[in-house]
């Protein structure tokens, strides 16, 4: 199969993402004080915080190797992702082509913090009363979205084998 039949043809997707996620995290990271919090909605805050570690702050305080372990983690997963774009049909599985480039661009969203700074800009603040979600950022959702579409694409075409 082409390069333009195969789910590359989805990379302007993550292109998009990536560039979101970047410029949204640089205006974050140059107007908001650290710690502060700007209040969107009763439920959801703009703040700036920092995390050395991996989702939901989980090794934040360990002592810098963490960095290295979700680097290296982030070009492996990168890489396969690739490799998984460039071997489907990009016009007859389209969902799957999309999920895996929303993955791909999260996680070079997330990569390029780490490289750059050792730490991952987040932002979002999701709360209710005083239960508060971790923050997270656009790389973040991306990651997210992409592995419900993900298991939503497994689930469809489970249905369609079955019928």
């Amino acid at each position: 199969m082409s390069a333009a039949g195969s789910g590359w043809r989805w990379l302007p997707l993550a292109a998009l993402v990536l560039v979101l996620d970047q410029v949204s995290k640089a205006w974050i990271v140059s107007h908001m004080a650290y710690g502060g919090i700007h209040t969107l909605l009763p439920v959801l805050d703009i703040t700036l915080r920092y995390n050395r570690g991996a989702a939901w702050s989980m090794l934040d305080s360990a002592s810098g190797w963490q960095r290295w372990l979700f680097s290296g983690l982030a070009v492996v997963v990168g890489v396969g992702l690739l490799v998984w774009l460039r071997r489907i049909n990009g016009r007859t599985q389209q969902l799957l082509a999309v999920s895996l480039s929303l993955i791909l661009a999260g996680a070079l969203g997330n990569l390029i913090d780490r490289l750059h700074s050792g730490q991952v800009v987040d932002f979002i603040l999701a709360h209710w009363h005083d239960a508060q979600f971790p923050a997270f950022n656009v790389a973040d959702s991306a990651i997210t979205v992409g592995a419900a579409l993900m298991l939503l694409d497994a689930f469809s075409d489970g249905r369609r084998s079955s019928n």
